[in-house]
């Protein structure tokens, strides 16, 4: 069987000042979105899953459904603040969306093998693609064997501002042993540090493994979240600004030994677009790996 991506795209794009879902990159006007879809079919996965807000279905179809009917398969889910578990209402002044964990639980009707999950915004490259596509699709996956794509801190930081990175701790086989999701990441006096709960700002080893949000699962992934986040939802409904983070979820499931999860390396070259400051380096970048012949371009 075939795994299936879910590609996370119901973002706001706050800081960057638009839809970059649907921000032309690619030296033929494509998308990130073009090319992780790409680099997925080509690497053995079967389906596509996109998670969106309803408001932006119009703008979302208006790009990828000229290019995608037909042509890929793929299913849209959307992810609105009022999607919650039965008898759970969403406080009438929430505005923020309620996490990444929470966006893979939107999909539990639509997902039913193995699968990955990717931001939108994120560009993962060809090899993490087919190292993931081929971990999933092994005979012999057990429920609960997970994956989780890792990136070197240095390599994934933004010269724009700061950055949210899950920043790993992994064991002597690879296995990820801890994930802590760390906010305002960035370079300062040529030291990489991350503001702490505090508001202080703190030195991390920009060698450090990061996690780019590129995971692997099996489907008891959706069981997990969904009784989590009742348990979340109980403690956090009225903060305004609490979220749900897919690394709480895998945290919580290996140290409670009902999961693994092995951290995969990748060749491949993680870029992304955080702020429009972002946007020059990616497009050429982009432009480099076609000019190498890693891309065909128009893509098809």
């Amino acid at each position: 069987m075939k795994p299936t991506l879910i590609i996370l795209a119901a973002g706001m794009g706050s800081r960057y000042g638009s839809l970059k879902q649907v921000d032309a990159v690619g030296p033929n006007g494509e998308t990130i979105i073009d090319y992780s879809v790409f680099d997925a079919l080509r690497a053995g996965f079967g389906k596509v899953v996109f998670v969106i807000r309803k408001d932006i279905e119009k703008d979302f179809l208006e790009v990828f459904g000229k290019r995608f009917d037909g042509k890929v398969p793929y299913e849209i889910v959307f992810q609105e603040l009022d999607m919650l578990p039965e008898g759970i209402a969403c406080p009438p002044d929430r505005v923020k969306p309620w996490g990444t964990a929470h966006a893979v639980w939107v999909c539990r009707n639509a997902v039913k093998e193995p699968f990955a999950v990717i931001n939108a915004d994120d560009f993962y490259g060809a090899n993490a693609f087919s190292v993931l596509a081929k971990a999933l699709a092994n005979g012999s996956l057990q429920e609960g064997e997970y994956f989780m794509l890792g990136y070197h801190l240095k390599n994934t930081l933004s010269d724009q501002g700061s950055v949210s990175r899950g920043v790993c701790s992994v064991d002597t086989q690879s296995f990820l042993s801890d994930v802590v999701e760390r906010t305002h990441i960035e370079r300062i006096d040529n030291v990489v540090k991350f503001k702490n709960e505090n508001g202080e700002m703190v030195t991390v080893d920009e060698n450090s493994l990061v996690s780019m949000n590129f995971w692997g699962f099996t489907p008891n992934f959706f069981g997990h979240i969904d009784s989590m986040l009742s348990e979340f939802l109980s403690g956090s409904l009225a903060n305004p600004k609490a979220e749900f983070y897919i690394p709480t979820v895998v945290n919580h499931l290996i140290k409670n030994g009902k999961a693994t999860c092995k951290v995969l390396p990748t060749t491949s070259q993680w870029f992304g677009v955080t702020y429009p400051g972002d946007k020059p380096v990616v497009m050429s970048s982009l432009k480099l790996l076609v000019e190498k012949g890693e891309y065909p371009s128009p893509l098809t």
